[in-house]
């Protein structure tokens, strides 16, 4: 089971004088991420350490110039360890002037992070079933259009000579309808296949 957020969530406490600020948000895709943490960060400050997850495939984290694990990796655990998914986590410090050692800095970056996921106000996402298909360039615009209608999640996007193929997560009372949105659309060539894995 995997939950998302309702809402914005912020956390705010003070280890050994540092001042640190958790900011969480539900994202609706990984560019949606991007924007909330550039736009909250806080370039005063010492840090602004970040994750988020957006779906099986797709993460990604940073230190921002902590030592190396300290920090996005930590805040990236406590989304898992929250069972949480299409979420962007940011932490804020202001250091105190006193060094809190690498494990430190793991335990108040994560613990930050899981404390406010707990908080936080939380939805079930509804399960999906992962799919795969080729599509020309000449439909993709379109195509994608049809995914996002669906209520979709585009996965993954590998581009060839002749197009995209695209791993596509899908709710299972959409998948009818979409398959054949994308064989009219194609006559025929683009079929929604599940992903098999080798």
């Amino acid at each position: 089971m995997r939950y998302t957020l309702s809402e914005a969530h912020s956390f705010e406490e003070e280890i050994k004088k540092s001042r640190f600020l958790t900011l969480a948000w539900p994202i609706d895709s990984p560019a949606h991420a991007t924007e909330l943490i550039s736009q909250h960060s806080d370039l005063s400050a010492s840090h602004n350490c970040w994750a988020w997850r957006f779906g099986q495939q797709q993460y990604r984290f940073s230190d921002d110039g902590e030592p190396g694990g300290t920090a996005g990796r930590p805040i990236l655990a406590a989304i898992e360890g929250q069972h949480c998914d299409q979420v962007a986590v940011l932490v804020i410090r202001w250091y105190g002037g006193i060094q809190l050692g690498t494990g430190g800095l793991a335990r108040a970056y994560g613990g930050g992070a899981a404390k406010c996921l707990q908080m936080a106000s939380k939805v079930q996402l509804i399960q999906r079933i992962t799919l795969e298909c080729h599509v020309a360039f000449a439909e993709l615009a379109l195509a994608q259009l049809y995914i996002n209608e669906a209520r979709g999640i585009i996965e993954h996007e590998q581009f060839d000579a002749e197009g995209a193929h695209l791993t596509i997560a899908l709710e299972a009372n959409q998948i009818a309808a979409l398959k054949q949105q994308l064989t009219d659309l194609t006559r025929g060539r683009t079929l929604l296949s599940p992903v098999t894995t080798p």
